[in-house]
């Protein structure tokens, strides 16, 4: 039933945002690679769609949120196309047919063509991971559930730069009505 009309989505495991010496290094990113990577193995065992979600700006940072420009004026810029840091890390690279949807503010849905691809698969269920929880991964889910899809959030593959912000934002998806789990319980009993 979980599998039914789902995909895996996994958000902003760009190097700029996952290895420790990155400028945008999220505090607990690295550490869900081997849970991202397990539903990863899952989905792509099933030949179900997998989504990898990843933010692109200019050098000059014109297109970024306006609280973050300045890190671009100051040369911190990040996730800059050719760049290493906005390459997805090396543990959960693409394979050549899963979907790269590129975004420039925190919902995957703003501006990209994702609503259109999911709906073109006939997908209802959206499995989301990755990093991090109060801006990209909640801007996402909620953007999900308005546009009608179920969301299960896979909680221990899915980082915060603290518990606390970890546990306040789970506590209010769920309350909205999203499931959250996690890998071993969405995966379920193994044989």
């Amino acid at each position: 039933m979980l599998w039914d009309q789902s995909a895996l989505m996994i958000i902003d495991m760009q190097n700029d945002f996952v290895l420790p010496e990155a400028p945008l290094c999220i505090e607990g990113a690295a550490a869900t690679l081997p849970r991202i990577r397990e539903l990863l193995d899952a989905f792509r065992s099933r030949g179900l769609p997998v989504v990898h979600v990843i933010r692109h700006h200019r050098a000059d940072g014109v297109d970024a949120e306006g609280i973050r420009e300045g890190l671009f004026r100051q040369g911190a810029g990040f996730a800059v196309p050719g760049t290493k840091g906005a390459e997805i890390v090396d543990e959960l690279k693409p394979l050549e047919d899963e979907f790269v949807i590129i975004k420039r503010r925190f919902s995957a849905f703003m501006q990209t063509e994702l609503d259109f691809i999911l709906r073109r698969m006939g997908i209802r269920r959206l499995v989301v991971c990755g990093t991090q929880w109060p801006v990209c991964i909640r801007t996402t889910i909620f953007d999900a559930l308005a546009l009608g899809y179920d969301v299960i959030s896979i909680v221990d593959a899915t980082s915060a730069r603290s518990e606390d912000v970890a546990a306040a934002n789970i506590r209010d998806i769920a309350a909205m009505g999203v499931s959250c789990m996690d890998v071993s319980r969405f995966l379920g009993p193994r044989s």
